[in-house]
């Protein structure tokens, strides 16, 4: 069973940006691709970096640790795509993001 969680503000993510957050215990990376909203497990699984600090370009996000990249949309690593990272569903309500998480 998914709760929906409150994580950030519409504010908080500019189109183009990334953001690590953390909704009970969960930690989470959010993305900003042209105006929608996505959700990823904040953690990369090469060396444990925080996705949410990485660098977006369209719809793949960068890890600043050691580049490992993934596609925000699917979590799929381009370069590897039996390489991913959970994917959560996103809600806007009003200016709230809201996670689902487990």
């Amino acid at each position: 069973m998914t709760k929906a969680v409150t994580v950030a503000k519409l504010t908080d993510l500019e189109p183009g940006a990334c953001l690590s957050v953390e909704a009970e215990g969960v930690y989470i990376a959010l993305y900003n691709v042209d105006g929608t909203i996505y959700a990823t497990d904040n953690t990369c699984p090469h060396a444990g970096g925080p996705l949410g600090e990485g660098t977006l370009c369209g719809d793949v996000v960068e890890c600043p640790w050691h580049g490992w990249r993934f596609n925000v949309k699917t979590g799929k690593r381009p370069e590897n795509p039996d390489l991913t990272v959970d994917c959560y569903p996103v809600e806007i309500a009003g200016d709230d993001i809201r996670v689902s998480i487990p």
